[in-house]
């Protein structure tokens, strides 16, 4: 009868133990619960689009032009008459020499072949009587966050801050600069319109990008 009786008074101090351990599990979880949702439901941080904006325009990839070595005629990618190739003979590049029907010779000289040396990413492959170059000129780097607005809670308008980093060909093909300002208007739109020429040393630019959460993280809106 003792015996029964300690047992029960034990049984009954344990009880309320249970539910206080049980009713302070189920706070915790509810506080983890409320905090994880309040930060997802959070407005995006600088911070935040930081990493997602600079990762958007490096996935642009750089600014590139394209031309050829050898006979080079008129297609649909290559028009010898266009302005790009006199701008790199004006710049020490390349020589150009006329050729029959419409054609032209292009020629990389001893300082093209320097300077191209140097130019990280060039890709070079060999094309009928000569060469096919493409070579970088200037990628996109962010310079800083601006104002985010929040369209609903889980998408946002990023304003943001970016500039050129340009190697040494983009001072060739810079629309600022002496080289590109010796044409004329209408060749110094093609160079801009068509072969990549633009202001790598100018002001940074201002822009927006869509940004949308998923799940926890930030990405690119898509269309």
């Amino acid at each position: 009868m003792f015996e029964a009786e300690v047992e029960m008074e034990q049984r009954s101090s344990i009880l309320p133990l249970l539910l206080m351990l049980c009713l302070a599990a189920a706070i915790v979880g509810l506080v983890g619960y409320v905090v994880l949702q309040v930060r997802e439901q959070s407005p995006l941080k600088a911070q935040q689009a930081n990493p997602v904006v600079a990762a958007a325009l490096a996935a642009q990839g750089p600014a590139v032009i394209h031309f050829r070595t050898g006979v080079v005629k008129t297609s649909g990618d290559e028009k010898p008459g266009d302005p790009n190739y006199r701008l790199l003979e004006k710049a020490g590049i390349v020589k150009v020499a006329k050729a029959s029907g419409g054609s032209v010779v292009v020629t990389l000289t001893p300082a093209g072949d320097h300077l191209l040396a140097g130019i990280p990413g060039l890709k070079k492959e060999k094309k009928d009587s000569g060469f096919s170059y493409k070579a970088p000129l200037a990628e996109r780097q962010l310079v800083s966050i601006g104002a985010i607005e929040m369209n609903g809670v889980n998408g946002a308008i990023v304003g943001y801050v970016w500039k050129w980093t340009p190697n040494q060909l983009a001072d060739v093909f810079d629309a600022g600069g002496p080289l590109v300002k010796s044409f004329n208007t209408w060749d110094r739109q093609t160079l801009i319109n068509k072969y990549e020429a633009d202001f790598y040393h100018g002001d940074p630019t201002r822009s927006t990008l869509a940004l949308a959460r998923n799940g926890k993280e930030w990405k690119v809106a898509t269309p």
